[in-house]
């Protein structure tokens, strides 16, 4: 028996479907490690710049100004996208798996590695600015803007992940969520929705960065809003996905779930 006659009696029905497609090794459920320690790795990279770049600034009285803040983040996304999206599609936030779940276009048995992957790497990094730094600066919490309620920080981290999610899910459209199209278009998303939405929320988008400062600084009484705004807004992205595309294709999947080992220059793989 040959190999390749091997690797497609494990495939599923949907794995079936995408083999002209996809490599072995994007399909093979041994290298979901590899998946993981990129979520865990990318996740840890991006809270670390964005809540660091909160710490640093309060260290070094207002040196880094909200501008720098905010851009901080989305090149490091931008960053993550290129040199691991082939991995593990450079999810990198919590509500970003389960909008690709509920598209349909990545598994929900997959979903809870991911996730705990991503909490994980939120908390090695609070934890290592905390190790830096202590807890200054609320050690880079996302809380509600001063003189703002809780629920105009929760309306606006549903608005704005709403618009993350959409700009994620339309540019990993094509085969793989890799490449020029989703980096610029994700990284730019984040720093133009921190420029001016900052001051209302911490324009945070992502669960496991709220989560994890909170969780290492000991004050979880504001988390559930980026907890309740992610998910509402993930959730209200993929309906807007369905009315504008349809239901999901292939290419949608294996973009959701990255394409690791492909080599860019085999026309079977584009």
């Amino acid at each position: 028996m040959t190999s390749a006659h091997s690797d497609r009696t494990r495939l599923t029905a949907e794995q079936r479907m995408l083999q002209g497609s996809a490599t072995p090794d994007f399909l093979e459920p041994a290298h979901e490690w590899r998946r993981l320690f990129a979520e865990t790795w990318g996740t840890f990279l991006l809270v670390v710049v964005a809540a660091g770049a909160v710490v640093v600034g309060a260290q070094s009285s207002g040196a880094i100004t909200l501008g720098m803040k905010v851009i901080a983040p989305g090149l490091m996304v931008m960053a993550i996208i290129y040199f691991m999206g082939a991995v593990s599609g450079a999810h990198l936030n919590p509500a970003v798996t389960f909008a690709f779940a509920a598209r349909r276009n990545f598994p929900w048995s997959r979903v809870p590695g991911y996730i705990v992957a991503q909490i994980i790497g939120g908390i090695a990094a609070a934890s290592f600015l905390r190790a830096m730094f202590g807890t200054i600066g609320l050690l880079g919490a996302t809380t509600p803007g001063p003189g703002g309620s809780d629920f105009k920080a929760l309306a606006m981290e549903v608005l704005l992940t709403t618009g993350l999610v959409s700009t994620i899910l339309g540019t990993s459209s094509g085969a793989r969520n890799i490449g020029s199209n989703g980096a610029l278009a994700v990284g730019g998303y984040i720093a133009l929705a921190g420029l001016w939405a900052a001051p209302v929320s911490g324009a945070s988008m992502n669960p496991a960065r709220s989560f994890a400062p909170d969780l290492v600084r000991g004050d979880m009484s504001t988390t559930w809003i980026y907890v309740l705004g992610t998910v509402l807004g993930a959730i209200i992205a993929v309906g807007f996905e369905w009315v504008l595309k349809g239901k999901t294709t292939a290419a949608g999947t294996l973009a959701a779930q990255g394409n690791f080992g492909s080599d860019e220059n085999d026309p079977k793989q584009r």
